[in-house]
């Protein structure tokens, strides 16, 4: 049985990818506009297709690739990437019952929104290939947590202090999320 945001839960979530927007705007000098060229949505649990799931992970980002109707080899390829954060409800959801109101919803959904797009843009602006090995990613998520900890610093209050606490090398994750 799947657990999936419920209506008091999803305005939540669009709310933190868009404060997430701000942030990483602001922590990157760009506009939000530039942000978007990125293009991306969201989609949670209940609108994923099957390989968009992936257990143990908060969100899983897919990148998707569209060539122009009627591009050749020979002209080269014009079209552009897409990524899609696959939120995935039922672990985020279990993590916030499991913290026994430690951690607050809102607070661990802005930090994933901002570690996300923080993907996105890196990826976007080719920092690292979607497609890089497995300990090159493994290293990225350690520079995107780092990244994503500075962005939302400047923003914190109690509820997300708790949340980037969790993620600092001071706690384990599994600590409290598993």
């Amino acid at each position: 049985m799947s657990h999936y945001f419920n209506t008091a839960q999803l305005p939540l979530t669009n709310k933190a990818f868009s404060d997430a927007e701000k942030v990483v705007s602001r922590h990157f000098r760009m506009s939000e506009d530039q942000l978007r060229k990125n293009k991306y949505d969201v989609k949670t649990l209940a609108y994923l297709t099957q390989h968009e799931v992936k257990d143990g992970a908060f969100a899983h980002l897919c990148k998707y690739s569209f060539e122009k109707p009627g591009s050749s080899a020979e002209e080269g390829k014009e079209g552009f990437d897409f990524y899609r954060v696959c939120l995935q409800d039922n672990i985020i959801l279990n993590a916030v019952d499991r913290a026994n109101s430690f951690i607050k919803l809102s607070p661990l959904m802005l930090y994933i929104a901002v570690h996300e797009l923080i993907h996105v843009l890196r990826f976007g602006n080719g920092n690292i290939d979607f497609n890089a090995s497995i300990e090159e990613k493994e290293q990225e998520e350690k520079v995107v947590h780092d990244l994503t900890r500075n962005a939302l610093q400047p923003a914190g209050n109690h509820d997300l202090t708790m949340v980037l606490d969790c993620f600092s090398s001071r706690y384990k994750i599994c600590d409290i999320f598993n």
